[in-house]
């Protein structure tokens, strides 16, 4: 395994997340280093029978997979040659990932953290968040609308803008209820990482945005990881905000109270 020196090798992390703070664009640049896994959504419930049937998984006669066979079938897919896997867990899978730990470990149940690194290893977590959370609930809600939650791809399993979805359109209210939901969602990653005695490493979207090379490599060396000589970090997903984004936050923050503020969480 490619080391930095210093630090004890990771076998696995997970990156933490909730929808709309750059999850894909980070776990495709990971990806392109070749040594930080094929990290993907692979524990998202609603997937899991798309990765099954990708993997080759037969089904169960109750229409179940296997979930120890699962768990061996993500790591295969999510570990590049040095053995280390990466996977991403949004706010919601996390609960669903060790409820089917705890079948496949049933002695850890009830302790997550001792079940994901019963699972995966020696595990490290980075955190990702967004300063402005305006606009990742208007981004958030223009991909529900759409159907399309990212462009460009590296393999992902769905939400590349085949899901059917229709036009964007405005609504204040939508937006209002998603920026209380984010809100909720990050205090109870906090809340989680405090509990579990978890010290992820911290990015946001607007320091990866910002700096996508600079950003991996921070990333990598918080894993124990160098990139390989004559490897690059390369973009897998393309920036989806636009115009209409733009106008769709200076509309709600012109409707909502405290117009023109900007919602920042503590790093």
């Amino acid at each position: 395994m490619t080391t930095r020196s210093g630090r004890e090798p990771v076998d696995s992390y997970l990156v933490c997340a909730t929808p709309r703070t750059g999850s894909s664009l980070l776990l495709g640049l990971l990806a392109s280093t070749g040594v930080a896994g094929r990290p993907q959504a692979y524990f998202r419930v609603p997937d899991e029978p798309l990765w099954a049937e990708r993997w080759g998984i037969a089904r169960r006669p109750d229409g179940n997979v296997d979930y120890r066979e699962y768990l061996a079938a993500a790591l295969a897919a999510g570990r590049t040659d040095n053995g280390v896997f990466g996977a991403k867990l949004m706010w919601g899978t996390l609960d669903e990932l060790v409820d089917r730990l705890a079948t496949v470990y049933p002695d850890l149940a009830g302790a997550d953290r001792a079940l994901l690194e019963r699972a995966f290893g020696r595990t490290r977590f980075v955190y990702l968040r967004r300063d402005d959370v305006v606009a990742q609930a208007v981004s958030w809600l223009r991909a529900e609308q759409t159907g399309t939650w990212y462009l460009g791809g590296d393999g992902e399993i769905s939400g590349g803008g085949d899901g059917g979805g229709g036009a964007p359109t405005f609504d204040a209210d939508a937006i209002g209820r998603l920026v209380e939901v984010i809100g909720r969602h990050d205090a109870a990653w906090r809340a989680w990482f405090a509990a579990s005695g978890v010290r992820p490493y911290v990015v946001s979207y607007e320091d990866l945005d910002a700096d996508l090379v600079g950003v991996t490599h921070a990333v990598l060396d918080f894993l124990g990881l160098a990139l390989p000589a004559g490897a690059a970090v390369v973009p897998r997903h393309r920036r989806q905000a636009d115009q209409l984004n733009r106008e769709w936050i200076h509309r709600y923050r012109a409707v909502s109270t405290g117009a023109g503020t900007r919602v920042v969480r503590p790093r």
